[in-house]
């Protein structure tokens, strides 16, 4: 089931750029992933008008804006929003609960999804879903054997005129065993993004933020919480700068380093980001998971009772130890900044990817070169295998060139 099972329950097999525009089944348009706020009317500097050559239309208002401008001083627009993948909401022409007609006066689907006649919520086209900002790219995917996808992901970019671009990932997985786990997905990496973002944009510590933005899902969670439950699901972050990652991840979702070098293949100890101490940076050339997983069988492998296959082909394999949600206030995030040496690429996913490569250098070799200019082709071809492979969970794949940069 996508997202694990928390420990305890039953279990079973199984500035910027801009917000990108969304295709009618989901997804982005080809051609329109990251085009600018306003791509018209750029400016000629010194003319009589007023414009410089930095000058752009604010999508919203059409006012004058700067490329680098964060938001839009006329009407406070966003001028580079988060990009998520939500899919298209109320994608359904009639609603499943009342059966309310279109054509009707009082009938139909509201643009947000919502049933004119009930208010029974659509769900939203999520089924295959790839979001391409450029610096970082990403595809979510239902695979082959579940009937929703239950995974979801939220990209963003802070630029500026004086520094590189910062990339920011985060990417969920839904905890099948709670109630309305995609829900659950989307509601915490929307949260956790604008919290990256703004930590970003402000210069602030990325470790702190990351912590904060950890608390902001979790708090997220809090809310949607209802009488059916509370909603779960797993957590992983990353922000890219010039010269490292800080990674951030609850549950089983995992962050790799793919090193481009030629002994990117070599093995290397993997970090125990449970007792380095906050602020310590390791720089890795070669592939590396980042991050180690808060599930059953990662303990049965740490205590030497299993080896790594054996755990992996235990029952236990996804019982997970820590998650987001209500039901589980004494989360305790991994937080680690790692420095970098490049080239190579840092790839967020969840247990449906890599339940069929687990191994960083496998991952490299299938996502490298071409994740290097390329990250969207990247990731659509891991999410392919994961699905000729068998497709048993959802797969979400996310891949940030390093260093980044605007393309």
């Amino acid at each position: 089931m996508s997202g694990g099972y928390p420990a305890g329950e039953g279990f079973a097999e199984g500035d910027p750029l801009p917000l990108a525009d969304a295709a009618p089944g989901g997804g982005v348009s080809p051609g329109l992933e990251a085009r600018p706020p306003a791509q018209a009317t750029l400016g000629t500097g010194g003319h009589m008008d007023g414009r410089s050559t930095e000058d752009v239309e604010c999508s919203s208002c059409g006012a004058l804006v700067g490329v680098w401008d964060r938001y839009c001083e006329n009407c406070g627009t966003d001028l580079a929003p988060p990009v998520d993948s939500a899919g298209t909401p109320g994608y359904l022409t009639e609603c499943p609960v009342c059966s309310a007609d279109p054509e009707a006066p009082q009938g139909g689907i509201t643009a947000d999804g919502y049933c004119e006649v009930c208010g029974h919520k659509m769900p939203s086209d999520r089924d295959h879903v790839p979001v391409n900002l450029g610096v970082l790219a990403g595809l979510s995917d239902r695979g082959q054997r579940h009937a929703r996808n239950e995974d979801a992901m939220a990209l963003a970019i802070s630029r500026s005129r004086e520094k590189p671009p910062v990339a920011i990932a985060v990417v969920c997985d839904g905890v099948s065993t709670s109630p309305r786990p995609d829900e659950a997905s989307l509601c915490a990496a929307r949260a956790a993004v604008r919290v990256l973002l703004t930590g970003a944009r402000m210069e602030d510590d990325p470790e702190q933020t990351s912590r904060a933005a950890v608390a902001a899902a979790f708090a997220a969670l809090e809310q949607v919480a209802g009488p059916d439950g509370a909603p779960a699901c797993t957590y992983a972050s990353a922000v890219v700068d010039a010269d490292s990652v800080t990674v951030c991840w609850l549950g089983d979702s995992r962050v790799y380093w793919l090193a481009a070098a030629a002994d990117a293949a070599q093995p290397a100890v993997a970090p125990d980001a449970t007792t380095r101490p906050v602020g310590a940076a390791q720089e890795w050339p070669v592939s590396k998971c980042l991050t180690k997983d808060d599930s059953l069988a990662a303990e049965l492998v740490a205590t030497g009772l299993l080896s790594e296959e054996e755990a992996m082909a235990s029952p236990q394999a996804h019982v997970i130890t820590q998650w987001l949600g209500a039901d589980f206030p004494d989360y305790h995030p991994h937080v680690q900044r790692i420095g970098l040496s490049g080239p190579g690429a840092v790839l967020l996913c969840t247990d449906g990817l890599w339940n069929y490569r687990p191994e960083a250098g496998d991952l490299a070799a299938l996502a490298l070169p071409a994740g290097l200019t390329s990250p969207l082709d990247a990731a659509t071809q891991l999410v392919k295998i994961a699905n000729d492979e068998g497709g048993r969970d959802n797969i979400t794949a996310v891949l940030v060139p390093f260093p980044p940069s605007t393309p």
